[in-house]
This record gives structure tokens, C-alpha cells and sequence, in this order.
């Protein structure tokens, strides 16, 4: 039997690990090292990506500065969170937000020291990704178009980190991005949906409270249409191995998150709708593993 302060020390850290959402920062870490061995460094030996050393700083550093991030967000959003997410909300606040704060400073910290093995180029590069987080934390995310853009380009930024490591410029890679791109600013712009009702209550001037849930329906289906580009040339122009799958799952999934979109008028309905973009985001993750299975057995 765990004691009083074995348990209250347990709770702690649940609530933290709920601030910084652990459970997404290990999805992008996966992410991270897949994009370098699959798609960025696919012409290097295996052995020499996986343990390179400052690869593994570039990702130690992203991770620390997304977990500060959530934290900064957490901090700002924690009015509104109790509308939202009030099971949430109540886990969260089991930890003080001196102590947050306290760790979004030490966590920045080690970031930019961990940036700093690689070069200072690097130390540039987290810096201003910091300041990004922050500043669309604190003034940006509540601006309809401003907030949503810069939630979606601040997503990406880690694998842009790793795609200046390697210098890699294969236009196959920028349509990737160009995908994931439209799938996450569809995310956020469905969760916009979803928190409407904080959003107003806090005065978070989002797309959904300044011009309505119909006109947000109407661009999100306009970005659904619009991840049909990307997914066309990846198919057909480009050489992604099994990976054709994912993307045929892709197509059917937004066909029926596209019927449900205009059905949806409830928060749990909007849920639902995150929540299968969310599944094709994490997907697109693990689906990295079926491009190409014989050039890393070649590779090892």
C-alpha cells in the first residue's frame, strides 16, 4: 500500500505529465527519428542516424521546449480550461502555477544548453521558437486566422529542426509537409469548434465566435479539399512504398469526417471530429514505417 505522501507525490506527477502532455511529446520524439531515418537521412547507415549525438540534441531540446510550451498554454488557458475541460482542468491544478512556471523556465533552459552542443545556429533556432510559444500563447492565439496559422506553423517547427540538420531540399519532402500542414490547421481549427463555448466566455476572438460555426464548416471542408493535392502527387508522382495505404485511409476518413462536419452542432459531436483527425495525424506518424522496409534492412 502506497502512503499519504507516496500517493500525494504520485498525484504531482500525474498532473504534471497531464500539463505537458508526455503522451504527445513521445509521439513527436517517434516522429522525429522516423522522418530523419525514412525521409531525411534515408541515405545514410542506420547506425549512424540512430546514434548520432546531435540528432539526439536536437530532439531532447524539442522536447523540452514543447513540454514548456504546454505549460506556458496551460497557464494562460487555465480560465478557460475549466469550461472546456473541467476533468482536465481539475488534474492540472494539483500543481501550482509557481511551480509550472518554475519549470517552464528550467525546461527552456535545458533546451537552449542542449542546443548549444549542436551549434549556435541551433541555439538561434530554439530561441526564437521559445519566443514563438510564448508569444502565440500569450497574444496570438486569441486572433482569429493569426492564431490558428501560427498554432499550425509552431507544430511542424521540430521537423523543420531536424530538415536544417540534414539539409535535405527533395521536393517530396516539402509535400509532406504541405499535408501534414492542412491536417493540422483543420485540427485547429475543429478544436475551435469544440471550445466555443470558453472561447466566449474568455473573449478568445477565435473563427468559430467571430464568424460563425457555418462559415468554419465551410473552410474546413475548403482544407479537406485542399489535402487532395498533396495526397495526389504523393501517390502518384512519388515513391512512398507501402505507405500508399495510409493515405487511402486518409481519403476515407476525411470523407466521413466531411458527412459528420455538417451533421455537428455539440461539443461531444466536435470532439469526435478532433479526435479522427487527431488518429489520421498519429497515423501519418507510424505510417513513415511502410515507405520503404527494405532500404532500412539494407541500411543496417
Amino acid at each position: 500500500m502506497l502512503s499519504r505522501r507516496q500517493k500525494h507525490i504520485l498525484l504531482k506527477f500525474f498532473s504534471m505529465f497531464s500539463v505537458v502532455r508526455g503522451y504527445n511529446i513521445l509521439v513527436i520524439v517517434i516522429a522525429q527519428y522516423l522522418t530523419a531515418v525514412y525521409i531525411l537521412a534515408y541515405d545514410k547507415p542506420l547506425k549512424t542516424v540512430v546514434f548520432d549525438l546531435n540528432l539526439l540534441m536536437l530532439v531532447l531540446a524539442t522536447a523540452a521546449t514543447i513540454a514548456a510550451g504546454y505549460i506556458i498554454n496551460n497557464f494562460y488557458d487555465s480560465e478557460k480550461d475549466l469550461i472546456n475541460r473541467p476533468i482536465k482542468s481539475r488534474l492540472d491544478r494539483l500543481v501550482s502555477q509557481n511551480t509550472k512556471l518554475s519549470f517552464y523556465f528550467v525546461l527552456n533552459f535545458i533546451a537552449v544548453i542542449m542546443a548549444s552542443y549542436v551549434s549556435f545556429n541551433a541555439v538561434i533556432f530554439f530561441s526564437i521558437y521559445i519566443f514563438g510559444i510564448w508569444f502565440y500563447s500569450h497574444r496570438l492565439k486569441k486572433l482569429p486566422f493569426v492564431g490558428n496559422l501560427t498554432s499550425a506553423i509552431l507544430t511542424i517547427t521540430p521537423f523543420f529542426a531536424i530538415f536544417m540538420y540534414y539539409k535535405n531540399f527533395e521536393t517530396v519532402i516539402f509535400v509532406h509537409a504541405i499535408f501534414l500542414f492542412l491536417m493540422i490547421s483543420m485540427r485547429e481549427l475543429t478544436k475551435d469548434l469544440e471550445n466555443i463555448k470558453g472561447d466566449i466566455a474568455q473573449n478568445y476572438i477565435t473563427i468559430p465566435v467571430a464568424y460563425g460555426e457555418r462559415a468554419s464548416k465551410v473552410m474546413l471542408t475548403l482544407l479537406a479539399v485542399a489535402t487532395l493535392l498533396p495526397m495526389y502527387l504523393l501517390l502518384f508522382h512519388y515513391e512512398v512504398g507501402y505507405m500508399y495505404l495510409f493515405f487511402y485511409l486518409s481519403l476515407f476518413l476525411l470523407v466521413i469526417f466531411m458527412i459528420l462536419l455538417w451533421k455537428s452542432t455539440t461539443k461531444i459531436q466536435y470532439l469526435i471530429l478532433h479526435n479522427i483527425l487527431k488518429f489520421i495525424i498519429l497515423a501519418g506518424v507510424f505510417s513513415i514505417l511502410l515507405i520503404d522496409v527494405s532500404v532500412i534492412l539494407n541500411r543496417i
